[in-house]
């Protein structure tokens, strides 16, 4: 949790500074909140080890960023922050964080409108104050109203990818404990979904008290809604609640189908269950008092006729039906879908070249230590100024590192010369043919210009696709998830044009990406276009995000097949458009 309040002061500082007109150091404090939100470890546990030394070696954090966090860990604040913040009215900081306000525009409104919070915002808007603004307009005004109101459709729920550090040291705890058999998350954290709103834990053990009394007693508890034999409901630090519910051994099975959902696949089994004379729920599946099935789920499923369904799949959106007819022995069946362990490579990755917090050698380790055998170096393109973006000589210059760092690596993994292109309003690029040629990858991807009509939207990334060194579209809606919507495309005739041009469609794993929608991966796959599951890191830590990339592409129905970087190097390459 330091680590994260932490890295949400260096973000804050980042904005004030930005407010101020200072060149550089905001994007060091958010290269440095990166890092810092990103640790596998404890902020504190860091400097325990090796003090200011060792929090200078963390990437991004240089001396003055590392006596600002020896002052937090010792004070709980830090003091620099704590007087710029006193230079600014309290509201913002919360208006700054709106999507397609940011810092500058935020003290604009928050000084000329007296605006003290979102509240104040929205009113303003809806009585068209701010259109009157200088340097602001009616389409400024409707921008703002379109950002309260998807703030307003996020509230309460959460990134599941930010979380799920957290999740799994709580399921590890229980596991771990005397008695406990069984410990695993459902709900929607098991199904992988992009966002949640509360975390279910199922149990086994025949002595549930001891269980109940570590789960409420957590020092990640904050509150206690209910305790009770064989149930207990928690709230956290970050926010999020808990139930945990202990069973028999005897109904582990039917109470992890039951609490993992969804809903509508749930509806659909207890129906099957009743059209054969049987009753389904959380303690299995019964004839009328006799328990047929309920151990574990498999044995639920076979019981009801079906195969086993993979959590991923459970949406009632054919799934059963494909897992009956796969029972029988019949075409379609379920899909055979990509592993957790398939992935071979990683093509998106930005360094400290341009707004990464990490070097290209380290990058590379840490691909080594996670087992792929290849990554892309895709930092961002000149276009791309508030990231730094390389310009074709900064390009050139990285081209030999790479062949320096490939040299001393010994070739595992091989790290491969590629860019993050930024698609121009007219569908150009902002890097030269000449020296895109000289790439192993070439990513392309919308940056700016959001609010396009459908059509020259969609007519500006088909232009894009059509260059032949264009190999893959990276987040290919543009959409940041509880900050931003997709902008508006139409991304059918954008998958027809991937299937024409060869051009690959990515599958980017960042939490706030997960872009393409597994809805848009399905249909993909359907029309034979390939995909690339990438982790968009800018950081080492963020390669652990190719995790929920592949949750993504499972929930689209994506087998190994479907995805370029299951395949050994060689043949991934020749999957490109070169």
């Amino acid at each position: 949790m330091k680590n994260k309040a932490l890295a949400n002061i260096f973000y804050d500082i980042a904005a004030y500074l930005e407010m101020e007109g200072v060149a550089f150091k905001p994007r060091a404090y958010e290269r440095a909140a990166r890092s810092i939100g990103s640790l596998e470890e404890g902020i504190e546990e860091v400097y325990a080890r090796g003090g200011l030394k060792a929090l200078e070696d963390i990437p991004g954090v240089g001396a003055s960023i590392a006596e600002k966090i020896e002052e937090f860990l010792k004070r709980g604040t830090i003091a620099y922050y704590e007087s710029l913040k006193k230079k600014y009215p309290a509201a913002v900081g919360e208006l700054a964080k709106l999507e397609g306000v940011g810092p500058k525009m935020a003290l604009k409104l928050s000084r000329k409108l007296k605006i003290k919070n979102i509240a104040d915002l929205e009113k303003a808007a809806k009585a068209r104050k701010i259109r009157t603004l200088e340097g602001f307009g009616i389409k400024s005004e409707e921008n703002i109203l379109k950002g309260i109101e998807f703030l307003r459709k996020s509230r309460g729920k959460f990134l599941l990818g930010f979380l799920l550090p957290e999740i799994r040291g709580i399921e590890q705890g229980l596991a771990a404990l005397k008695g406990v058999t069984h410990a695993m998350v459902a709900g929607s954290v098991r199904r992988k979904k992009e966002t949640i709103r509360d975390i279910d834990i199922v149990a086994v053990s025949k002595h549930p008290a001891p269980v109940m009394e570590y789960f409420i007693t957590m020092p990640e508890v904050t509150n206690v809604y209910a305790k009770g034999e064989t149930k207990s409901a928690v709230r956290l630090r970050s926010g999020i609640d808990v139930d945990l519910r202990v069973v028999p051994p005897e109904s582990f099975g039917a109470a992890l189908n039951y609490f993992t959902g969804s809903k509508d696949h749930n509806v659909v089994l207890r129906g099957l269950a009743l059209k054969k004379g049987y009753k389904l729920n959380e303690y299995g599946l019964f004839k009328g008092k006799r328990q047929i099935a309920g151990k574990t789920e498999e044995e639920v499923y076979k019981a009801l006729g079906l195969c086993y369904i993979e959590p991923e799949l459970r949406e009632n959106t054919g799934e059963i039906e494909a897992s009956f007819r796969q029972a029988q022995g019949r075409l379609p069946g379920l899909p055979k879908l990509i592993g957790y362990r398939d992935l071979k490579g990683d093509l998106q990755i930005q360094t400290d070249w341009t707004d990464g917090a990490n070097s290209i050698r380290e990058m590379a380790l840490k691909a080594r230590e996670l087992g792929l055998k290849y990554i892309a170096i895709t930092d961002h393109t000149k276009a791309l100024a508030i990231a730094g973006g390389l310009d074709e000589k900064k390009l050139l210059r990285q081209i030999k590192e790479i062949d320096a760092v490939n040299k001393s690596l010994g070739g595992t993994p091989k790290v491969l010369k590629g860019a993050e292109v930024n698609i121009l309003k007219d569908g150009s690029f902002d890097i030269k043919d000449e020296v895109l040629a000289k790439l192993d990858v070439v990513g392309i991807a919308v940056h700016s210009h959001f609010a396009m009509s459908r059509n020259d939207m969609t007519r500006r990334i088909i232009k894009a696709m059509q260059n032949p060194h264009a190999d893959i579209l990276f987040h290919p809606t543009g959409r940041l998830i509880q900050r931003r919507d997709a902008y508006d495309v139409d991304v059918d005739e954008i998958i027809r044009e991937a299937k024409r041009t060869g051009t690959v469609l990515e599958i980017d794993a960042y939490p706030d990406r997960l872009d393409l929608h597994d809805a848009y991966v399905r249909k993909a796959i359907a029309q034979g276009v390939k995909l690339s599951i990438d982790s968009d890191a800018h950081a080492a830590q963020h390669l652990h995000y190719l995790e929920l990339g592949i949750a993504q592409a499972r929930r689209g129905w994506a087998g190994k097949k479907d995805i370029i970087n299951t395949r050994p190097l060689r043949e991934m390459l020749q999957l490109l458009k070169r």
